[in-house]
């Protein structure tokens, strides 16, 4: 007598990605970076300077909502104006496929072809795609401009994740400060963990080495903050 084996339920692959074209990834990452960055080396400078902590914290709130307005401000005018370009060159495309409908279904074609789809199929593609005037647009747009022009980045997401991003990075240095410590290598180091944490993360994200990506971040942060302090004490030793 034969036993049948039951086989295992066949597991489907997760095909599901993230989301890398909703417009917040790259403004919050720059927004964090970059707000950490400068507001350790603002607060280095002021305090290799010579200043006392009340206006180290004063100027580095002030470095914050300066800097998280420009951020935000920047990155709401840099993605509406993109989007402008876009929405004008798919503009263009309608007109050409309204005006040269059998030149544009040709040129779909050799697209498809040059992807490797036999020449004949290709072209039967083409020709049903082209039946649906929104689909055909929506394709000549992937393969002309690189963009699918019902999926355009928000700026309005784009200002709002720099602006939070760039306001939560920039008061890091701060915290010490804020808990009322007076002592500046104290905030520095902060900020120094934070931004090889950020860097780390961003690391995690893309799938690359945390370590390399963290200690990356930490060294050009490190940079700036050495330049800053050293100018800061020129400074404050001259003018003192």
């Amino acid at each position: 007598m034969t036993v049948a084996t039951q086989r295992p339920p066949r597991v489907q692959p997760d095909h599901t990605h993230r989301d890398v074209s909703g417009g917040w990834l790259r403004p919050t990452v720059f927004g964090a970076m970059d707000g950490l960055v400068t507001n350790v080396s603002l607060i280095a400078g002021v305090g290799g300077g010579g200043l006392d902590p009340s206006k180290i914290v004063l100027t580095g709130l002030a470095g914050l909502v300066a800097g998280a307005f420009s951020m935000a401000t920047g990155e709401y005018t840099s993605v509406a104006s993109q989007n402008e370009l876009v929405r004008a060159e798919v503009e263009i495309e309608r007109r050409q496929l309204e005006a040269y409908p059998e030149e544009e279904k040709a040129e779909l074609a050799e697209a498809f072809a040059d992807k490797g789809v036999e020449p004949e199929l290709a072209e039967a593609v083409a020709a049903q795609v082209s039946q649906d005037p929104d689909e055909a647009l929506r394709l000549h747009a992937r393969e002309e401009l690189g963009v699918d022009p019902d999926d355009l980045p928000s700026p309005v997401v784009a200002a709002v994740s720099s602006f939070v991003a760039f306001a939560v990075g920039a008061i890091v240095p701060l915290l010490p400060y804020l808990a009322g410590s007076t002592n500046l290598y104290l905030a520095l180091a902060v900020a120094g963990v934070a931004l090889f944490c950020a860097g780390a993360l961003v690391g995690k994200l893309t799938a690359s080495s945390m370590w390399t990506r963290g200690l990356r971040q930490l060294a050009l942060a490190a940079l700036a903050t050495g330049v800053t302090y050293a100018v800061g004490r020129a400074i404050g030793t001259s003018v003192s």
